[in-house]
């Protein structure tokens, strides 16, 4: 009835969801979720998601009644401008929300990451007689959540990782947006799970709550598999005319229908009141607090024996890095930076792995069965390298999971162009602002001959477009390095790293470790410029041959690399003007689309790049084809400056 009563205040709004899964919380809730709603944060506690994340007036309500700081004036202003209970929970706005949902199957991922994340932790830190990392992921999912593909990637991957702490709820309701689902979804969803080597409790009365209960025992029992709990239900239950209708589902129900409902359900209290004894009945503080003063006696007798371990333990948890990482990066960088040899700058990042992985125990990584491409192992690796298969999208949401989760950086690889197929995961990483950190490698058409198809040409201006997620595209080993310092120290949003398969130069500069943590900086300049030349990645040398070029007819060029256009925007005008000052002319060259860099070269610059899709053959032949040289980026330049049309 709360949320009957706020989507009926705010107008908008899904009641159908939360009315036919109310049994089933209430089952979950009341009697097997292990949670402290004084201390949403307490490591030891069960993770709850809503994959179904449109029904997040069940959750809200949830957390009221149980005892969460999320008063009643908030669940009245649910959907309103500065609420704490948004259309779709949101992570961090919240207390006790786990992770952002609403777009439909990435929370049931997110889910296989956290319950993976205990399973790691678990068998890292647990001792003899010692179980500090020991709880559940608990997931409602809805026929939705599991049409979409992401479900299947995800949780064929945990059935075969065998992941037994993880149970879901499957609301079977049989209605979607456009109606009964049996014309467009008739999958034997049981047979499904068990293809995927899930445990499966079938046919559970998801309005019975003594059903309910034996089900979720049955779920906790160990067998070496997650479980699936199919519960029947029905959309809209209580509503007289509108339950069991695709109606009950996205929109109020209308004054006259919440009136038949509180008749049909007896339910006497006016609007957002709630009766005293069902406050009794639902407040879960005195039952969390003792959950988690056991908890802690526990992790202090595991602090008493095993002082280094719980020590690591809480300083993972909080996210800070070990002390003397900084000094220790510094060291390496500098290493970095005195070597000069070429190097593809994919398997420069596989040597920041291998140093960072022996500096952060915390970092895990992965890849969507291009190991062998991405180079995202290291020698040592062992289990602390993740096979994902071929699940793009999985994979970032599921690191999305375990950066929730707490106590892990994970890092994922594959082919920049199959960003595309991970995006969601990417935005949602984003807009949570979660350390994670995705390895794109194969940038450009340097790729070469695996054709238009594999060559990324919009991918690293679209990615550059998402909120909070900050995007690299070092030009040698040494602004890898920076790259990947950049990624593993933030920790208010995600890094993408978008890396050659080509061999690169390395550049010099006595200042570049420093500069390229700013994300731009001069990498060459000839005295007082009368050009800007402005790259990333592999064009940055280009650029370099373009400046001696134009040296050549007696033009001062400068170069600018920018690794990171977003860690550029947040520096100081200061820095960013003596970068690009005004009244210079630029010329930007990416070999990718050129619309966001008409943004720094402005209306009377002009920018060499790639508005068109790729061809297959040799990286060298393509450059020359779609121009993208030094002979041409010079000639480019040089009509930016008339004056100059003829050798000097």
């Amino acid at each position: 009835m709360l949320a009957v009563d706020a989507v009926e205040a705010a107008k908008s709004g899904h009641p159908g969801m939360p009315m036919g899964m109310a049994d089933i919380a209430e089952a979950l809730w009341r009697r097997h979720l292990r949670h402290n709603p004084a201390n949403p944060d307490w490591p030891g506690r069960d993770r709850f998601v809503l994959s179904n994340g449109h029904g997040s007036m069940l959750l809200y309500g949830l957390l009221h009644l149980t005892g969460y700081d999320l008063p009643m004036d908030e669940l009245r202003r649910f959907r309103q401008l500065g609420s704490r209970t948004p259309g779709h929970p949101e992570h961090g706005l919240t207390p006790g929300v786990e992770t952002t949902t609403g777009p439909l199957g990435q929370g049931i991922a997110n889910a296989v990451g956290m319950a993976l994340a205990e399973r790691l932790l678990g068998a890292e830190f647990n001792r003899p007689g010692h179980r500090i990392v020991d709880h559940r992921t608990f997931c409602f999912v809805g026929d939705g959540c599991l049409m979409e593909g992401i479900s299947h990637e995800a949780c064929s991957l945990a059935g075969t990782l065998g992941l037994e702490k993880l149970v879901l709820f499957y609301d079977d309701n049989g209605i979607s947006i456009d109606g009964a689902v049996s014309g467009w979804f008739a999958d034997d969803t049981p047979r499904r799970f068990e293809a995927y080597g899930w445990r499966v409790i079938r046919g559970v009365d998801g309005h019975d709550t003594h059903a309910l209960d034996g089900a979720i025992a049955g779920a906790l029992e160990p067998c070496g598999r997650p479980t699936l709990v199919c519960c029947r239900t029905e959309i809209g239950h209580g509503s007289p005319a509108m339950a069991g209708t695709p109606e009950a589902h996205g929109a109020p129900l209308g004054a006259a229908e919440v009136a038949a409902t509180r008749a049909a359900l007896g339910w006497t209290a006016a609007p957002f009141d709630m009766p005293p004894e069902v406050r009794a009945a639902w407040d879960a503080r005195g039952r969390g607090a003792a959950a988690e003063a056991e908890w802690q006696a526990g992790f202090d007798a595991y602090a008493a024996t095993h002082p280094q371990l719980a020590a690591e333990f809480l300083r993972r948890l909080r996210g800070d890095l070990p002390d003397g990482f900084a000094a220790a990066a510094d060291a390496w960088i500098a290493a970095v930076a005195d070597r000069a040899e070429p190097m593809a700058t994919r398997k420069a990042s596989q040597q920041a792995i291998g140093v960072l992985a022996g500096l952060l125990p915390e970092l895990l990584g992965g890849s969507a069965d291009l190991t062998g491409s991405t180079l995202t192992d290291w020698p040592g690796s062992g289990g602390r390298h993740l096979h994902y298969g071929v699940r793009e999208f999985a994979m970032a949401a599921i690191m999305n999971g375990m950066a929730l989760h707490g106590g892990l950086i994970p890092f994922g690889g594959t082919f920049l162009v199959f960003s595309d197929y991970a995006r969601n995961g990417l935005r949602l990483s984003a807009l949570m602002g979660l350390r994670v950190i995705h390895v794109f490698t194969h940038d450009g058409i340097g790729l070469g001959e695996d054709g238009p198809t594999h060559q990324p040409v919009e991918q690293a201006a679209s990615l550059r477009l998402i909120p909070n997620l900050d995007v690299w595209r070092p030009c040698d080993a040494l602004e890898t390095a920076v790259a990947w310092r950049a990624a593993v120290e933030r920790t208010g949003g995600p890094s993408a790293l978008l890396l050659s398969r080509q061999g690169l130069p390395a550049q010099s500069g006595a200042t570049r470790a420093r500069d390229a943590a700013r994300g731009g900086y001069v990498l060459a300049d000839d005295g007082d410029p009368r050009l800007v030349l402005i790259a990333t990645g592999s064009e940055v040398q280009i650029a370099m041959e373009a400046r001696r070029l134009l040296a050549g007819r007696g033009i001062a060029a400068r170069v600018v690399s920018m690794p990171c256009c977003e860690v550029f925007a947040r520096q100081d005008a200061d820095w960013r003007c003596a970068v690009l000052p005004d009244g210079v002319p630029r010329l930007a060259v990416e070999a990718g689309a050129t619309g966001l860099w008409r943004t720094y070269v402005g209306l009377e610059g002009d920018v060499v790049g790639l508005d068109r899709f790729g061809e297959s053959a040799p990286a060298g032949d393509l450059y020359r084809h779609f121009g993208i040289t030094a002979e041409a980026v010079a000639e480019r330049a040089r009509r930016l400056h008339p004056a100059h049309s003829s050798p000097t």
